[in-house]
């Protein structure tokens, strides 16, 4: 199955329609509004999985990943969505495996980010508790953390 998955980081390959909708119905987005999704998209490296199909050109997008990053010391890896159906293959892992590949950021000392229920997924890339998580520290919107406390 995921044989026919084609990754691509490609920007202007990214079904914004798609990744908007998936994003919406998130736990971490839950009602985003597509102007964001199309900021966060243009202010991050992004990747795509796409299922090898010969009756669309370039293949239907079937999972998202982005890592907002300096290029240099940071990156924050965010919004690993795949399509429901398609869910359970490892895209997911392929997507973030490629976009910590990419040579230009094999130097980063730390890529952080947040997930509900997808430790073991993140755990088998090397992702683990923060070594000192009394040294971080977020700000949040108004409203923001009071959604965040019924996840």
């Amino acid at each position: 199955m995921t044989d026919s998955i084609i990754l691509s980081a490609d920007p202007a390959r990214i079904d914004v329609a798609q990744v908007h909708c998936w994003l919406a119905d998130t736990y971490w987005s839950p009602g985003i509004a597509r102007a964001q999704v199309e900021r966060a998209i243009a202010g991050s490296r992004v990747i795509g999985a796409y299922r090898d199909d010969d009756r669309q050109v370039g293949g239907v997008q079937v999972g998202f990943a982005r890592l907002i990053t300096d290029g240099a010391t940071f990156g924050w890896l965010a919004d690993v969505i795949v399509d429901p159906d398609w869910r359970g293959a490892g895209i997911g892992r392929r997507m973030v495996e490629g976009l910590l590949a990419a040579p230009d950021l094999a130097d980063i000392r730390r890529v952080m980010l947040n997930t509900r229920d997808a430790h073991g997924v993140y755990a088998a890339l090397g992702f683990a508790a923060p070594v000192r998580p009394d040294f971080l520290m977020e700000r949040l919107q108004p409203g923001a953390a009071e959604r965040l406390r019924v996840l």
